[in-house]
């Protein structure tokens, strides 16, 4: 498919011109080394990671460089020489290129001078990763929340546009003044339209609410698969659900959640929850969108965070996940099991898979099952390697609050009987002229069953205080 029909199916879509590419083929990617922000990843490592996100929507890097920032410019971030070295690069080029990718955070002035100068289209992260965002989504809540990100980010930048927002209109009557300008105008109906996207986001979220008080309501536990874009979440979650979800070797394949029911070996039922990809500096303007998505994370019983063991900045994903989780607020204090998957075990060297498959020992000896002290499994996704012991894993954390109880009722009341075997293991039955079933459920089943039905639950403890049977 050619860029002008990726362009044009787009334009037809009716919806918010999120893409401001116009898919141009060659691009240039340029990264700015600001020494006291380089974090736990080095130059490269940051620059490889901007140069997949451009991979990402099918552009072609011809030129990529590493520029020392030792003090921004606040009219061009980069100094004037380095500017004047892209150009000439640009002029160079034959075709010339008309895409430069800055992988840092543009203002609007910076913005604005950098495309006069190099004369051609500049985007920051910020604008990348929505342009990607805005290619992937699929579902309407999805494209919902990447229009608002979107215009909330376009907003702010009306003042780069062109030369047509200088405009004024005529005011009205004799006393109107000179009346508004264009991109009065235009930021005005930009805000109009993120009004209204707000409220359809808002019945979003009063949805997904509803379904999670439905959840509630049928005491399945929910497993949240977290973790870096491209760490194997999909794959995972297609292996332990036999689903059918989109998983490939590119940064954001996955961004509308996907939920599917896993019946794990004790015989409970549980709810596993695909999610967005996290990345470093994510823009706010994401993670606010994204909320209602989100939240889904914070609603979970038990979170996997899926991690990319055999990738060179694990430690710094594993950072970024973390540092995300904490902003939705959750933290080492919260009371959610955690097990960190040590995902693509089938790429590591024979000494790195011993170094995974020990730290994974250790944690499972004396882990505190908490985001910074997780329990952790080696696994792979893609071969099926250490899978077994995921689910075991699962089972152990989802079960380790449950009880067993001994409960009786009549032959004829069904109903109970099936909402005991949809809810609970059973242990055992026995069928005299009543039901004599032992169950083992938690304390929550326990509640829901008793205000359902009739019937007492007797916990079976013994004189220690220690479960029997």
């Amino acid at each position: 498919m050619g860029s002008g029909d990726r362009r044009n199916r787009r334009e037809r879509n009716g919806r918010v011109a999120y893409n401001t590419l116009t898919f141009q083929e060659v691009a240039f990617v340029i990264h700015p080394d600001h020494a006291p922000t380089r974090g736990l990843r080095t130059p490269p490592a940051r620059l490889a990671e901007v140069v997949g996100l451009a991979g990402a929507i099918d552009l072609d890097v011809v030129y990529t460089a590493i520029m020392r920032v030792t003090k921004p410019r606040p009219a061009t971030l980069l100094g004037a020489g380095k500017v004047d070295e892209i150009r000439d690069r640009l002029d160079a080029s034959n075709p010339r290129p008309g895409l430069v990718i800055v992988d840092g955070a543009l203002s609007p002035g910076q913005h604005r001078n950098l495309e006069k100068a190099w004369d051609v289209k500049v985007l920051d992260r910020t604008a990348l990763i929505l342009e990607i965002f805005g290619a992937r989504a699929q579902t309407s809540e999805g494209k919902l929340q990447v229009d608002l990100a979107h215009l909330t980010y376009q907003r702010s930048r009306l003042v780069r546009s062109w030369t047509h927002l200088e405009r004024q209109r005529g005011g009205a009557g004799f006393l109107g003044g000179p009346g508004e300008r264009q991109i009065e105008s235009d930021r005005r109906a930009l805000s109009e339209k993120i009004v209204r996207l707000k409220l359809k986001l808002g019945h979003v979220t009063r949805t997904r609410k509803a379904q999670r008080a439905k959840r509630k309501r049928a005491p399945h536990p929910v497993v949240a698969l977290v973790g870096y874009t491209n760490a194997g979440k999909s794959t995972l979650f297609n292996r332990l659900t036999k689903a059918g979800v989109r998983a490939e070797d590119l940064l954001f394949a996955t961004l509308d959640p996907t939920m599917r029911e896993i019946v794990l070996p004790s015989g409970l039922k549980i709810i596993a929850s695909d999610t967005v990809g996290f990345i470093s500096d994510l823009p706010t303007q994401l993670v606010a969108a994204f909320r209602a998505t989100l939240e889904e994370v914070l609603e979970a019983d038990l979170i996997i965070h899926v991690r990319d063991a055999s990738h060179a900045d694990t430690n710094a994903q594993c950072a970024d996940v973390i540092n995300v989780l904490k902003e939705l607020g959750i933290s080492n204090k919260d009371s959610r099991p955690v097990i960190e998957a040590l995902n693509k075990l089938d790429l590591l060297d024979t000494d790195e898979r011993f170094a995974a498959e020990g730290l994974a020992r250790l944690s499972q000896e004396g882990g505190s099952a908490t985001i910074e002290d997780p329990v952790r499994i080696a696994i792979s996704a893609l071969s099926g390697e250490g899978i077994d012991k995921l689910v075991a894993q699962i089972d152990r954390c989802l079960t380790a609050n449950r009880s067993t109880f001994e409960i009786k009722l009549p032959s004829i009341d069904g109903a109970a009987r099936a909402w005991l075997h949809d809810h609970g293991e059973i242990l055992k039955e026995e069928n005299d002229r009543d039901f004599r079933m032992l169950v083992r459920m938690s304390q929550k089943a326990r509640g829901q069953f008793e205000k359902l039905f009739p019937y007492p639950c007797h916990n079976l403890k013994n004189d220690d205080g220690r479960q029997r049977i």
